[in-house]
């Protein structure tokens, strides 16, 4: 058994929307309406290669290229389309993990806010 000697120690945080922060989408991944992003990385690692956080995106339609991620979803519904593959329909309470270089494209139909862990 390996003991990590520099462990995160547990908490838990309250966030309401007010308290994310913007993450302009860029204008070549939005396919339909106008989704607005914002989020909260809540922690990361010391050599920046593992994340966790908030994340919230509006409705519309968007692409993306996928990091290593598992994700839980807070509130709101998506069908998620990756490239040569399935397509995932997501919404309160569901778990998800998309690969890293997934291409995909996210329909929001109601405004989805996901807790992530994302490993780089």
């Amino acid at each position: 058994m390996t003991t990590n000697t520099q462990a995160t120690p547990s908490f838990a945080v309250h966030i309401p929307g007010a308290e994310l922060e913007p993450e302009p989408l860029d204008p070549a991944q939005v396919v339909s309406g106008d989704p607005v992003v914002s989020g909260k990385v809540l922690w990361e690692s010391a050599d920046g290669k593992q994340l966790r956080g908030i994340w919230q995106i509006t409705p519309g339609v968007v692409t993306d290229t996928e990091a290593n991620e598992l994700f839980v979803v807070v509130s709101g519904r998506a069908t998620i389309e990756v490239e040569g593959g399935d397509v995932i329909e997501v919404g309160p309470g569901d778990a998800a993990v998309l690969r890293e270089g997934d291409r995909t494209t996210w329909t929001v139909h109601e405004t989805l806010r996901k807790a992530y862990h994302i490993s780089l």
